[in-house]
């Protein structure tokens, strides 16, 4: 069986782990009430402010789990679970987009160079899945592996960009568990704030097998590629 096959089913099965995994601990958290009654908006302006950020806004956005910073217009993006949530699991999500916010402010490398690549990535990731079709095609009735190089080349800049988007997933969560490590008033004991690492690393897993899922399926079309050429 060809390699490539063999790591996308692994990630495959490894990532419904993780995804099953971080939605558990999400809703498990989601359900333990913080000591300090703040809400994930509380924690998001007082997070801001004590980073000296005034000129971003926090906004409530529909659906489940769609927290996101925007740096184009400057919002934290907070599903409505969070925020109004005033749980661990409201608290941990707030403040790692606010690291987002802080990271944004602070011009942190990784995070300017992913919003620069995101047009490319943009265009890449609309055109992939087809040309990777149509080039599969191609090459099998015609021999002609043009439009599949194409859909390799898109993938391999979709894939750059899932890896580049770790460091900055990290780095997010980094400065919101230092930040609420040093305001005890948010989360009062070691518990919540142990707590709210878990769920933010659970959360970070789906990142990583997102990175790897993406870099065997590259592998996988890469060596067909690569085969057929020789």
């Amino acid at each position: 069986m060809n390699i490539g096959i063999i790591l996308m089913i692994g990630i495959a099965l490894v990532s419904f782990i993780v995804q099953w995994r971080f939605k558990n601990k999400f809703k498990k958290y989601s359900e333990m009430p913080l000591a300090s009654g703040l809400s994930g908006k509380d924690i998001a302006e007082k997070m801001l402010a004590d980073n000296g950020i005034s000129d971003v806004k926090i906004i409530s956005a529909e659906g489940q789990l769609s927290d996101h910073y925007n740096p184009a217009d400057r919002t934290v993006n907070l599903s409505p679970e969070v925020y109004n949530g005033r749980s661990v699991a409201a608290a941990a999500v707030s403040a790692h987009e606010c690291g987002h916010a802080v990271q944004h402010a602070k011009a942190y490398g990784w995070l300017k160079f992913r919003s620069a690549v995101v047009p490319a990535v943009n265009v890449a990731s609309k055109v992939v899945q087809w040309t990777l079709m149509i080039g599969v095609i191609l090459l099998m009735f015609s021999g002609n592996p043009m439009i599949l190089a194409v859909g390799v080349a898109a993938l391999a800049l979709v894939t750059i960009f899932a890896f580049i988007t770790l460091p900055v997933e990290f780095d997010a969560s980094n400065r919101a568990l230092v930040w609420l490590e040093l305001n005890r008033g948010v989360m009062q004991g070691n518990e919540e704030h142990d707590q709210a690492k878990d769920a933010l690393w659970w959360a970070a897993m789906t990142y990583v097998v997102a990175a790897l899922g993406s870099l065997a399926t590259l592998v996988y079309y890469g060596s067909m590629l690569l085969n057929r050429r020789n």
